[in-house]
């Protein structure tokens, strides 16, 4: 039974002594109900938030963004261009843990609504970079969790496995993602602190001079470190503003560019519809295990045969790769950022429209559109899920049927290695 905003306010005066509560207010949040939350104005002027879990698992969630936000010196705040909460507080309710902290003010903006051009779109992508620039010992230092990328390959593996088990993931699926874990050049990046996972409802935006810009943070329970493109797998949900976002990015990123950050979000959004499989059967409901079948093989049918990673790119992992100065990229953690001081369960999304047939350029390859947020605890599948991904599934193949991959022989060998030192002198003239 949800807790009246009233019920959650007279639990402020516990957790913050010698204030009083003079005003309250319901506070809307995108969390499928896994929380209760109100509004409290205090004597003193200030505005909180008082949140509450309704679950085993949201509590988890709850406890760990109150470590991070408390792990997050006042020297980390100050690099940040943006806000983020201050706990203050905290108290109990019956068997429940209650946590107040500041209001931030902003809006928010869901994937599929972000749009493309300066603004929110840039802005976004480089929040996100700011976040991935942070200094490693920020997320060592208060005991996160921390993975190589090998770590986070093998359990991508081990996802994968899971699904499999599971004797219900088309064999095209299965194919294609074990063929992506398998190509070493995908998994040459350089672990970054990341959010383990971003939506873009995470942040909070404001007007700044009539451009939508990023001014807060609020969901920082998964800091750790790991594959910074974990953090822009929402970007197969917005399709017409990931280059911008991209753009974004890239303009503000403090590490060298990874030229396979785009190929493995798009792992990661389609690994989703997996993670959904694997939580239907572990938690024995039969719709979800519907819905997820339903929606893997609307992907299968939209991807076809299509390898995920394009064999045919050349870029500057593949030019450095080729004459032997890439790093496996295995082994331990090294920190090379600046230096300062030390499933959310709602609803997958499914496949929509994209623009694929209207591209004037025939090697055009479009990210397709994967609405993907995180899962939720319902049994009750989704059937506006089923209806868009199967009126939506020929679009994708006919994106992904771009892709050509069927040149070899020698001469074609000789092209690769002519356009890998081309690249690899083009981008040491840049240096």
């Amino acid at each position: 039974m949800a807790r009246s905003p009233l019920t959650l306010a007279a639990s402020v005066t516990s957790a913050l002594p010698r204030v009083a509560v003079v005003g309250v207010g319901e506070l809307t949040e995108s969390a499928a109900g896994r929380f209760d939350s109100a509004v409290a104005d205090l004597d003193d002027g200030r505005r909180v938030v008082v949140r509450v879990a309704n679950s085993a698992e949201a509590a988890d969630e709850l406890v760990a963004q109150v470590r991070v936000l408390r792990a997050l010196s006042a020297g980390v705040r100050g690099v940040l261009p943006f806000r983020a909460p201050e706990v203050l507080g905290e108290a109990g309710l019956g068997g429940s843990r209650v946590f107040v902290s500041d209001l931030l003010p902003g809006y928010r903006v869901e994937a599929a609504h972000v749009p493309p051009g300066r603004g929110v779109a840039t802005s976004l992508g480089a929040a996100i970079a700011d976040i991935h620039g942070l200094p490693i010992s920020v997320v060592r230092d208060a005991g996160l969790p921390a993975r190589t990328p090998a770590q986070v390959r093998d359990e991508a593996e081990r996802m994968l496995d899971r699904a499999e088990a599971t004797g219900l993931l088309p064999f095209a699926l299965l194919r294609r993602w074990s063929t992506a874990l398998a190509a070493d050049e995908l998994w040459r990046f350089e672990a970054a602190v990341t959010l383990g996972g971003a939506e873009p409802t995470a942040f909070l935006l404001e007007d700044v001079d009539d451009v939508p810009t990023v001014t807060g943070l609020l969901d920082w329970h998964g800091l750790s470190v790991g594959d910074p493109a974990a953090d822009l797998r929402w970007l197969a949900s917005a399709p017409e503003a990931a280059e911008d976002v991209y753009a974004g990015y890239l303009g503000r990123a403090h590490r060298a560019p990874d030229a396979r950050l785009r190929d493995r979000a798009r792992l990661y959004a389609e690994l989703e519809f997996a993670k959904w499989l694997v939580h239907g059967q572990a938690a024995g409901s039969e719709s979800v295990v519907s819905d997820a079948v339903a929606l893997l093989q609307s992907l299968a049918d939209g991807v076809g045969e299509t390898p995920l990673v394009s064999t045919d790119a050349v870029d500057v992992d593949d030019a450095l790769a080729r004459v032997g100065r890439m790093s496996d990229a295995t082994g331990e953690i090294v920190d090379t950022s600046m230096q300062t001081d030390t499933y959310d369960p709602s609803m997958l999304s499914m496949f929509a429209q994209d623009t694929a047939d209207s591209d004037p350029d025939p090697t055009a390859q479009p990210t397709q559109p994967l609405e993907l947020s995180l899962f939720s605890s319902d049994d009750a599948a989704p059937a506006a899920a089923q209806t868009s991904a199967e009126a939506t599934a020929a679009a994708a193949a006919a994106a992904e049927a771009d892709r050509d991959d069927s040149s070899a022989g020698p001469a074609h060998e000789q092209e690769r290695d002519d356009a890998a030192r081309n690249a690899l002198r083009r981008w040491r003239t840049t240096e």
